[in-house]
């Protein structure tokens, strides 16, 4: 499964009183594993920024006047979208956005909220009553935000990949067996291993070994498990005390 964290930063709250997408950006994931590709596009809004606004995200006017125009990468980011299931928080904000942006250009409304997933609403569902903005969630999780003093839509879709899998149970626990085995020769600690002198008897009955043989012999010369009949007899087994 595709999946693509997705986060944006605007001139203001609402697209209907003329505000626009000025950044955009989306972390892949494939079966919740994150695959080290993303998108990042910045835009030229055709109207000035708010100082609120760039106050919380900290784009400028300035930064902002020679990169392209929505328009001119709609295409493109229709393709990278297409297909994918969309992680994001606070869901709404962004897809209302988005759509706007798109049907503003003629495209029909390219996402639809069934193919989103939304952190916020999975964040109050287990966490009820306690602050669920991504910092608060970054906090909760031990995920290193510090990086973040102003928002950046890359930087947070970074950030709630973390977060999302947390939330869904789906991080991978690091096997960590450098520090197991450094930790083992600290301490001068082995582990005791002893030799089986006497092997097990084989639990299979004389009739269940006969009619095996007899299956294997109707295989041919050449089939696979002649390989493990002509093999010689297992050495003592090892086993740890």
């Amino acid at each position: 499964m595709r999946e693509l964290v997705l986060d944006t930063e605007t001139t203001g709250l609402d697209p209907k009183d003329g505000h626009r997408i000025i950044e955009l950006a989306c972390v892949e994931l494939h079966n919740y594993i994150p695959t080290g590709v993303f998108w990042h596009w910045y835009f030229n809004p055709e109207r000035p920024v708010p100082k609120e606004a760039t106050a919380i995200h900290g784009l400028t006017d300035a930064f902002l006047a020679d990169k392209p125009l929505f328009s001119s990468l709609a295409s493109e980011m229709l393709a990278v979208l297409e297909g994918a299931r969309l992680i994001i928080h606070n869901a709404a904000f962004d897809v209302g956005f988005l759509n706007f942006e798109f049907q503003k250009l003629g495209y029909p409304p390219p996402i639809s909220m069934e193919r989103v997933t939304d952190t916020l609403a999975l964040a109050r569902r287990k966490h009820p009553g306690s602050p669920n903005n991504l910092d608060a969630l970054c906090r909760r999780y031990g995920i290193d935000n510090s990086t973040r003093t102003k928002h950046g839509a890359l930087l947070d879709s970074e950030l709630l990949a973390d977060v999302y899998l947390r939330l869904i149970g789906a991080e991978q626990a690091g096997l960590d067996l450098g520090a197991r085995s450094a930790e083992v020769a600290v301490a001068g600690q082995a582990a005791a291993v002893q030799v089986r002198l006497k092997p097990l008897a084989p639990r299979l009955t004389a009739e269940e070994a006969a009619a095996h043989a007899a299956f294997v012999a109707s295989l041919g010369d050449k089939a696979i498990w002649k390989r493990y009949d002509d093999a010689p007899p297992a050495q003592p087994v090892q086993t740890a005390a």
